[in-house]
């Protein structure tokens, strides 16, 4: 076995049938725990989510904390991650990211509240908190004993996963691929599988150097670019999704019964993928969905404690709106974008696409306008989503290490901001299908101690919906 075999196997050992059943059982516990919050509570959390509460403690708003969340999640996953997974899987892969996600607001919303009810915000306003505190915490508050191995496990875990995955080199990689795809130059050189060109080159100098600005700034900077850029890049990239939607609205429903069917019965998508299994639909949508909206992973959470909030469950609420608007939305109209046009499937496209390419075919073949001018959209859109990310798993893994550490310490982590940005730096010089594997082991790892302490901590956070709502209900008679 060579060393990409070597990383497919962990992938499939760590995204194996236990996680896949301890997220999606998580997720169903959470929500009939809270009682369907994601159903009942989502105009509510909506309202939240651009209303920001006046005199909670913390050091952003709770817009900034969500745009900071955001930043993380909606990236290359939103486009790229999609289109792995619709090719690794299938059609049916959309269904099963899709009703992950679902269940997945109930799970994100258990990780705001949780994050707010057992953050620290020291003497001179610094906030530490997110799965780390609430594993220390919450569970010897519940069952007693000594479970800071457990937070320090997490912490290790997530500061892997930003510094080796999620955060740096496939972000990276989506946008220097993009860069790529547009200019079209002859390869200087390569490395392993990898033809590296000039686009890529200097693509990625760019980036580095603008995330290195960024991400020496701190918190406070990163959630201000998050502001100004998460809803402007969002509302632009739903706007040419939603005209591939209704330009081929006569496609979609059976593109929805292919979706459907293939999530059951592989032999729904024919010989377009050779070797699929029920596995690895279930998998790769599943997988990628994670990746995408990071619900379950206990990434969110760590921005969420920063809010300036005084209720958990009102920033619970803001915290869930995330994955609805990251998966249900965005992947959502990218995934159908994909079907409808039949870029996963190489019978229609002549070769067998991978990543981007797949994405940027649906666009091309979707929409009623020049390919230059579809392929420049779209990756412009992949660049400022994968951009933001690079910030947000940066504020992310840094906060993991403090925990690490037992304090905030300058020289550390200045050091790890050194290291993250050289992280980006040599990103685009690494292959598609090894760094997408590299980050979903990552996130696995770092998925179970986060899901181990929602479970214990289930009747914690059902005691603190329910007091909420009935307050509430008396508040309005």
């Amino acid at each position: 076995m060579n060393w990409n075999d070597w990383i497919t196997a962990a992938d499939d050992f760590v995204w194996g049938w236990v996680l896949i059943i301890l997220i999606i059982g998580a997720g169903i516990l959470l929500t009939v725990r809270t009682r369907f919050v994601q159903i009942f509570h989502l105009g509510r959390a909506l309202k939240f989510m651009v209303k920001n509460e006046q005199g909670g403690k913390g050091e952003v708003s709770s817009f900034g904390a969500l745009c900071t969340a955001l930043s993380a999640t909606i990236g290359t996953g939103n486009i790229v991650g999609v289109a792995t997974a619709i090719v690794a899987g299938g059609p049916g892969a959309l269904f099963w990211m899709i009703l992950a996600a679902f269940f997945g607001m109930a799970t994100k919303y258990s990780e705001g509240l949780l994050a707010i009810k057992y953050r620290t915000v020291d003497e001179n306003g610094h906030v530490l908190g997110g799965p780390f505190y609430y594993i220390e915490r919450g569970i010897h508050e519940v069952l007693g004993g000594n479970w800071k191995w457990l937070g320090k496990l997490f912490a290790f875990f997530g500061t892997l996963a930003g510094i080796m995955g999620i955060g740096t080199i496939t972000q990276i990689n989506g946008i220097t691929e993009a860069a790529d795809r547009i200019f079209k130059e002859k390869p200087l050189f390569t490395l392993g599988d990898k033809a590296i060109t000039v686009p890529i080159i200097i693509c990625g100098a760019v980036v580095t150097v603008l995330a290195a600005l960024v991400i020496l700034g701190g918190i406070k900077r990163i959630a201000r670019v998050s502001e100004i850029v998460i809803p402007f890049i969002t509302f632009f990239y739903l706007l040419l999704s939603f005209i591939i939607f209704f330009y081929n609205i006569k496609a979609v429903p059976s593109a929805v019964v292919l979706i459907v069917k293939s999530a059951f019965d592989i032999s729904a998508v024919g010989g377009a993928i050779v070797g699929l299994s029920l596995k690895t639909v279930i998998q790769k949508g599943v997988g990628r969905g994670i990746f995408s909206n990071e619900a379950g992973l206990g990434s969110a959470p760590i921005a969420a404690a920063a809010a300036q909030t005084n209720s958990c469950v009102r920033q619970g609420l803001v915290t869930m709106t995330g994955t609805f608007i990251d998966t249900i939305v965005i992947c959502t109209m990218t995934g159908l974008s994909i079907v409808i046009t039949g870029a996963w499937n190489p019978e229609i496209t002549g070769e067998a696409l991978q990543g981007f390419h797949v994405s940027a075919y649906a666009w091309e073949h979707g929409l009623p306008f020049a390919d230059n001018f579809c392929m420049i959209y779209l990756s412009v859109c992949l660049s400022f989503f994968a951009f933001t990310t690079i910030l947000g798993w940066n504020y992310y893994s840094e906060r993991c290490l403090e925990y690490l550490l037992g304090a905030p310490k300058k020289t550390p982590l200045f050091l790890f901001r050194i290291l993250y940005i050289l992280a980006v730096a040599v990103g685009p010089y690494l292959t598609v299908s090894a760094v997408w594997n590299l980050a979903d082991i990552a996130n696995g790892l770092m998925a179970f101690p986060n899901l181990v302490a929602l479970i214990l901590l289930s009747g914690v956070v059902s005691k603190e919906t329910k007091a909420y709502f009935q307050a509430e209900r008396h508040r309005l008679r």
